[in-house]
This record gives structure tokens, sequence and C-alpha cells, in this order.
């Protein structure tokens, strides 16, 4: 027995974000893994370790979970979690942060966004992270991280040791675990006029008020704009909501929605100025749904040549871009299949098996 490895269970007592599903995945890959017998889970016993309070958003055929401590949140993280593992057990954190105190632990950072855009961040996490990073990347046995893009960005900003640094890839092929909801056209007023789809929270980086402004300048655009998620004032502060005419905001959706919205847009836009990897694009392709995507951060790494892209701090790119597209029929079927075939260069198997290499590796080297 090479040893334990527990996996820290905070996110599965909240609703997802898209830190989230990224641990979510992972963890299902690794336990069909287990339930494979793959040689990279043998002799490693894992567990997750959960907050005494919260419904739990998915259950695993093979890995145990086990409840403990009294409080939640990050005090949960930093007290009660580190106190429930074993002498000789190792922690794995998938969501950004862990405890400062435990050694024997790998931690995924997915990016640097709060130095890099602080203006997208409230004071409070904006503190909170530029404490807590530097301790982490020094503390921590390895970090893992989702891009080339992040890697590099941590080093810099956090000044965490290269060495520690190794990438680990998302996927977007969970969008098709669900069969669309077409219905959901008809429910968000989707079905009279071709329409453009984004995905996101209103974060200040994600850049959607560009949207907007290119819109401005197509007052004859044959298309809305739908965009589906959600914002979190405590952690993204006030960024504002847009209002529109072309504009249709759906609030948070189901995957099933989801997968239909993809389905049926005529393409989907992503105007961020800074993403650590960015999986709506991958959802989008995997639905063949055309990708007009910003040429900006880890973008061009996770869509390579199956997008049309556009400068993200200009409203006129953007909107040439959107009229190229929907004027353009034959660009967007070879824009589909482009992006089906670029999406299949990630996946959350791969992804956990390069995960499950860091972890057997730092547990056999120890502490």
């Amino acid at each position: 027995m090479i040893g334990s490895l527990a996996v820290n269970g905070r996110f599965l007592v909240r609703r997802p974000t898209g830190v989230d599903r990224f641990a979510l995945e992972l963890l299902a890959a690794i336990d069909m893994q287990l339930e494979r017998e793959d040689a990279l889970c043998e002799h490693i016993a894992i567990r997750v370790v959960l907050p005494a309070d919260g419904s739990v958003v998915r259950e695993f055929r093979n890995i145990p979970m086990i409840r403990v401590g009294r409080y939640g949140g990050q005090l949960w993280e930093q007290w009660d979690l580190p106190r429930a593992l074993g002498h000789d057990e190792w922690l794995l954190s998938m969501c950004n942060t862990a405890p400062v105190f435990a050694r024997k632990q790998v931690v995924a950072i997915h990016d640097a966004a709060t130095v890099a855009v602080p203006e997208a961040f409230s004071r409070g996490f904006r503190t909170w992270y530029r404490v807590l990073m530097p301790l982490l990347g020094r503390r921590a046995h390895s970090i893992l991280t989702v891009s080339e893009f992040s890697r590099k960005e941590l080093e810099h900003a956090f000044r965490m040791p290269g060495g520690k640094l190794s990438v680990v890839s998302e996927g977007g092929e969970h969008i098709l675990r669900h069969a669309a909801d077409v219905g959901a056209l008809d429910r968000f007023g989707l079905r009279s006029r071709p329409y453009v789809l984004a995905v996101s929270s209103m974060a200040v980086h994600k850049n959607f008020r560009l949207v907007l402004e290119a819109l401005a300048l197509m007052p004859d655009a044959p298309f809305d704009v739908a965009i589906a998620g959600g914002a979190n004032a405590k952690v993204f502060g006030e960024a504002g909501h847009i209002e529109s005419d072309q504009v249709k905001w759906l609030g948070y959706v189901s995957d099933a929605e989801l997968r239909a919205l993809y389905e049926g847009a005529m393409a989907f836009v992503f105007p961020s100025l800074y993403e650590g990897f960015g999986i709506p694009p991958l959802e989008a392709m995997q639905c063949g749904c055309p990708v007009l995507a910003a040429r900006a951060a880890s973008i061009p790494e996770v869509c390579g040549d199956a997008a049309v892209y556009f400068d993200p701090r200009s409203a006129e790119e953007l909107a040439a871009a959107l009229r190229r597209v929907a004027a353009d029929p034959a660009l967007r079927v070879r824009m589909s299949a482009l992006g089906r075939v670029q999406s299949r260069r990630f996946s959350w198997e791969k992804g956990a098996r390069q995960l499950m290499g860091v972890c057997r590796a730092a547990m056999e080297r120890g502490a």
C-alpha cells in the first residue's frame, strides 16, 4: 500500500462553479479508474472528507465519504479538515484553497485572476488570496494548474516554484451526458430569432459589456444574445447589470438546458479578458456550436484553430466577427466540425490520469 489520499470535499456541498466543475468531473473520472482497477490508483486508498452540514451534489461508487467537524466554509477547511487527516494521509484540494498547515498535500490553483484582474473581485476575497496563495505555494508538496498560461501566471504572480507546478487537462464532454432539454428554448423565448449564446458569471473580466458595445454597432443585427449564468456580488464585487432589448438574461441553467442552448445557438461567444482555462468553449464545441473567442490569456491554448478570434477590447472586431459568422452558413458548418475535433484533445479522463500521476509521484517520494 502506497498510502491514503483524502480529497477535500468542501466543493461537494455547494452549487458547482467552474472551479467546482473541475473537481467534480476529475473525481468522477478517478471513481471510474478505481472501477477499472487502473494501475495509477493501485495501492492508494482514496476517501472524501466533507463538512458536517450540506447536501452532497454527487456521490461516487468507489470512493467513500466521511463527514467531519462542526464549522463550514474557510473555517472548516483551515481547522476541521486538517485535524481529520490520518498521520500519514495525503490531502488533495482541487478548488484553489486548502489548509495552510497541511504539508502532505497536492493543491490545484486555477489561475492568478485576483492579481491580474483585481477589479473583478471584492476586497476581502483579494486579501485572502494575497495571503493564502504564496503560503500554499511554499508549503504544498505539489501544485496543479489547468494550462501552460496559468502555470506561468502562478510563477509570476505568487512566486510559486516552477518545479512544483504541473498542468492537468480539463474537458467539456460532461455536457453530452444529459439529453438536451429542448423545451428550454421555448421557456426562454429563443424560438423566434437566431441567437448567439454566452455563458459565465458577471465578473468584470468576463467582459460581457463588450457584447453590448458590439450590438450597439449592429442596430439591425438579425440575432439576439442569450446569456446564461449568474453573478455572486460577495465574490465578484459590484459588476453591474447590463440591459438591452437584444439581450436575454437566462440566469442559472441546468446542464440539460445548457446543452439545448448550445445546440440551438447560431454561435457561442466567449469575450473574457482573463481565463485560466475556460470550459464553456469546449462545451460549445462538444455540442457542435461554432465558437467566437477572445484572443486573450489561455483561450487560444484551449480553442486552437477551431474558433473565430477577436480582440476582447475591440467592440468593432467583435461586431465584424459576429457579422461574418451570421452571414456565412458554410463557415458555421466548418467551425462546428473543427470544434468537435478540437474538443476531443481534452477530456476529464486525461486530466484524471495526469492528476493521479502527480499524486502517486508525490506519495512515493514522500513529504
